[in-house]
């Protein structure tokens, strides 16, 4: 379905975005990878998948860097055809505690590199009359939960911005839209469960139980694997006139 289109996936090297790739992937995407960490073991599970892929080590938090990525992936694939926003950080606090630098840190990465992306992404895809935006926004794009406040702030406000861009976008053959997971099973939620677990004395399986039942009433992680395969009906003919949503995978969080 994808073989021809080049996909950049910010944030790609383990977790959500390692998960969105790899299902592009499949469908014969070139790929773009983009984070921290280990580069090698992504690079390789992608292309045991029979597609090109690269990698960009831009940090989202700078402009200028987003530019150079996105230089990047014209010179070595064209155009990026499909853009996947999923860098993104956290920092928990009560608001009167909230450290500035880090209310910054998580506005720029989570929310305006997006807004840098699709810019720049933009022009090319207006040209080809084709291309898929994708904004891995959250629950919390939808919903608040206390102690979060510059995650929230910035998940609503990338919703907002993807309205934006699908409207603006409506009579094209560019859609824009947000997937706004709940629980996700990826290193970084591992750590919080296994952080309970000692706090209390827990077992894993008591911590898992509890982190779920807290927010979440299908008492059940969403994979990575799901969420890649949303992207890929974002992408698919089946979703051309998909505009401007925010869909959550949620186990019904949203719901209540």
């Amino acid at each position: 379905m994808l073989r021809g289109k080049t996909a950049l996936v910010t944030g790609s090297t383990s977790g959500i975005g390692l998960g969105i790739a790899k299902a592009l992937a499949r469908q014969g995407a070139r790929i773009l990878l983009n984070g921290f960490g280990d580069v090698q073991a992504p690079k390789a599970e992608i292309a045991a998948l029979g597609v090109e892929v690269d990698y960009h080590g831009a940090d989202m938090s700078r402009p200028a860097d987003i530019e150079q990525m996105m230089q990047f992936a014209a010179e070595r694939f064209g155009q990026v055809d499909v853009l996947v926003n999923n860098a993104g950080i956290q920092h928990v606090a009560p608001v009167q505690e909230f450290p500035p630098e880090k209310w910054d840190a998580i506005l720029a990465i989570n929310l305006s590199s997006a807004f840098h992306t699709t810019r720049l992404a933009l022009p090319a895809m207006r040209a080809a009359n084709w291309g898929r935006i994708i904004n891995v926004a959250s629950v919390h794009g939808l919903v608040a939960s206390a102690e979060k406040c510059a995650y929230v702030s910035a998940k609503h406000a990338l919703v907002g911005l993807t309205k934006v861009v699908a409207l603006e976008n409506a009579t094209t053959g560019i859609t824009c839209n947000a997937i706004c997971p709940g629980w996700v099973l990826t290193p970084l939620v591992q750590k919080q469960v296994d952080d309970k677990a000692a706090a209390h004395g827990w077992s894993n399986e008591e911590a898992t139980r509890r982190l779920l039942g807290e927010k979440e009433p299908s008492m059940q992680f969403t994979t990575p694997e799901e969420l890649g395969e949303l992207a890929v009906f974002f992408c698919s003919p089946a979703a051309n006139n998909v505009r401007g949503v925010a869909w959550n995978m949620d186990g019904g969080w949203a719901a209540q």
